[in-house]
């Protein structure tokens, strides 16, 4: 499928169910560099219109307090809707109620509720804070009590790699929802059946809060091999096929990662899905143009 196929299909799409709608994942910043490229990528993201953006928090709360700046600067700075990553690991009840409260006082009314890894990673045993909250279900529950968040919490279309079964991945989502959480995003994926298989599981099961796609234009696909083996995700081969031999070739990876990621989208929006969360690895190239692929232009571009 090409682009302009791709176009079509979306333009189909959208004259049935509407315009998409997109929202944005960012990473707080390690170094002044870095929070350049994170300024300039969130400046050139803003005039879409996201419903909202999140902003992560690194394994065992490592980046805690760049995350609180990086979302109250949002709040001060920006039009956006900020939605702060908060996970269990490494703190007591007290210390993440504090967080809670302090994003509550900063004026952040959104967050994304999860248990998150282990500080050593995925893969080794989770062990609860002895004074912690032991899972994203308690953690829902804490965010509920303290202020009248905006919720989202983790699904994983292909399993999370801890869980012994789907089912129990979605009894656990279940309890989220009845927790308090408004709507699921999904871990990336980059086959559009593995989503829609996944759809049709939650609906089986009675389940129909909104699901949001997790989208990842990819460029590097070695490092992406890491990443998706740590969180359960699988790599089609024929996208793997495609980037062979492009390793010292950037410009052809980007072409080849617009176009793939084009395709996934226009499959999703047939099959009526309307949201779209981007990981953006806080680049907003790549985002930008898949996102004016899908019809998402800044309001005086629309116009």
């Amino acid at each position: 499928m090409s682009a302009s196929a791709a176009q079509n299909l979306i333009v189909e799409a959208s004259e049935k169910i509407g315009r998409p709608r997109v929202s944005f994942e960012f990473f707080p910043p390690k170094s002044d560099a870095l929070e350049t490229q994170l300024w300039d990528s969130i400046r050139k993201l803003e005039p879409l219109a996201p419903t909202f953006v999140s902003v992560t928090y690194g394994a065992g709360g490592s980046t805690r307090d760049r995350t609180h700046r990086t979302v109250a600067r949002m709040v001060k700075e920006t039009t956006l809707k900020p939605s702060a990553h908060l996970t269990c690991v490494a703190a007591s009840r007290t210390e993440v109620d504090a967080v809670l409260r302090g994003y509550w006082s900063a004026g952040v009314r959104s967050i994304v509720a999860l248990r998150g890894d282990p500080p050593g990673g995925v893969g080794l045993p989770y062990l609860q804070h002895p004074q912690g909250y032991a899972t994203a279900v308690d953690l829902v529950e804490a965010a509920s009590r303290i202020g009248s968040f905006d919720i989202s919490v983790a699904v994983h279309p292909e399993k999370h790699p801890s869980s012994p079964s789907f089912e129990h991945d979605i009894d656990n989502f279940k309890r989220k929802l009845a927790a308090g959480a408004s709507r699921g995003i999904s871990q990336f994926f980059f086959d559009a059946d593995v989503f829609l298989r996944f759809r049709d599981r939650l609906a089986r099961a009675g389940v129909y809060a909104p699901i949001l796609p997790g989208i990842m234009p990819v460029t590097n696909v070695k490092g992406l091999k890491k990443m998706a083996d740590a969180c359960g995700a699988s790599i089609p081969r024929w996208m793997l096929h495609l980037f062979e031999g492009l390793d010292d070739d950037p410009e052809t990876r980007r072409l080849v990662a617009a176009v793939t990621t084009a395709q996934l989208c226009a499959r999703l929006s047939a099959e009526g899905v309307r949201d779209f969360h981007f990981y953006t690895l806080n680049r907003a190239d790549l985002t930008s143009a898949i996102c004016r692929i899908l019809g998402v232009r800044a309001k005086e571009q629309a116009a």
